[in-house]
């Protein structure tokens, strides 16, 4: 069984076109107009070997907060379809990803329930002009969409892109162990026989 998704989402802010293959390589084609984005997501991708071709656009000239919410509920929402039924996947996902001088821990739980515990401060807030406070948005629109329940928190960290890309890669390590089939997972990872 293939797990890929291919997704649409167009509204009046946004217009994302995504494909997703689980069981990839770790390789990325990103476009979202907002190029630190598209480095977190390409690394995403390539942590969590994924593939991952990506096409967006959206209001910026508003605000990034529509596109970086709607990239992440779309995400997730390819995540949950190309897991399908869940039947044989190790389900749980964690990692603590060391970045220069910040330490991140991220773990997951694809359960079927959405639930977003976010624990990061930063002591600078923004990238360039982009504002680090919408990585929760980007994680609770892929929280909701996946239905997964999501940890993040930054143990220490001072530099913003250092503390973002850590949740990155910490997010792609976590998805990389949930999404694995085990041989020993007979069915669903679950005693409700159900995710």
């Amino acid at each position: 069984m293939k797990r890929t998704a291919n997704i649409v989402r167009n509204t009046r802010e946004t217009q994302i076109r995504l494909k997703l293959k689980l069981d990839g390589s770790g390789q990325a084609s990103v476009s979202t107009g907002v190029r630190f984005l598209d480095h977190m997501l390409d690394l995403l991708a390539r942590h969590s070997l994924v593939d991952l071709v990506l096409k967006a656009r959206g209001d910026v000239d508003v605000d990034y907060h529509h596109l970086v919410e709607d990239l992440g509920i779309v995400l997730g929402e390819a995540f949950k379809k190309a897991l399908g039924d869940k039947k044989g996947i190790r389900r749980y996902g964690f990692w603590i990803l060391p970045m220069d001088e910040t330490l991140a821990r991220v773990a997951l739980d694809f359960s079927g329930r959405p639930f977003l515990v976010y624990r990061v401060r930063a002591s600078k807030a923004k990238i360039r002009d982009f504002n680090i406070s919408l990585i929760r948005e980007f994680m609770q629109g892929f929280s909701n969409a996946a239905q997964c329940n999501l940890h993040i928190e930054l143990l220490y960290g001072d530099e913003p892109h250092h503390i973002v890309e850590a949740i990155f890669k910490g997010l792609a390590k976590a998805i990389d162990i949930a999404k694995q089939k085990d041989g020993r997972i007979k069915g669903v990872p679950s005693t409700k026989g159900i995710l």
